[in-house]
């Protein structure tokens, strides 16, 4: 059974930094496409960062870059969101998901990643940013 299981959300003040974990289970996480998304009230969700965990080769959005890093620990499992200067924009609930490892290719070389290439997703963290 795969499972995702994101944390470290929480609120912080508008130039601070936050880093998101996603532990992933149930034999998803080899070469395969992880992602974070994330969801404002009144918007879709939308990709902000991927990674193929075959080689860390990764993706970030560009209203993102220079301040979102994703990265891995294979070891454990683990997919990492590292945000940094936070501003009140960056304020949702973000969910790390997992490719079907058949599709991974698909999924991990959009420039921007798309939700309906992820197959798996987690509970979603919140993150807050006050001004």
């Amino acid at each position: 059974q795969v499972r995702l299981v994101e944390s470290g959300g929480g609120s912080v003040q508008a130039g601070g930094s936050l880093t998101l974990s996603c532990a992933a289970s149930g034999n998803i996480y080899s070469s395969n496409c992880m992602g974070w998304f994330r969801l404002t009230p009144g918007r879709e969700r939308e990709g902000v960062a991927s990674i193929y965990t075959g080689d860390s080769s990764a993706v970030i959005v560009d209203s993102v870059k220079g301040r979102f890093t994703i990265s891995q620990d294979k070891a454990k499992n683990t997919v990492y969101l590292q945000m940094n200067s936070l501003n009140p924009e960056d304020t949702a609930l973000y969910y790390c998901a997992a490719a079907l490892p058949a599709s991974y290719w698909r999924a991990c070389f959009r420039p921007v990643p798309r939700e309906g290439d992820f197959a798996y997703w987690g509970q979603g963290t919140q993150v807050t940013v006050s001004s």
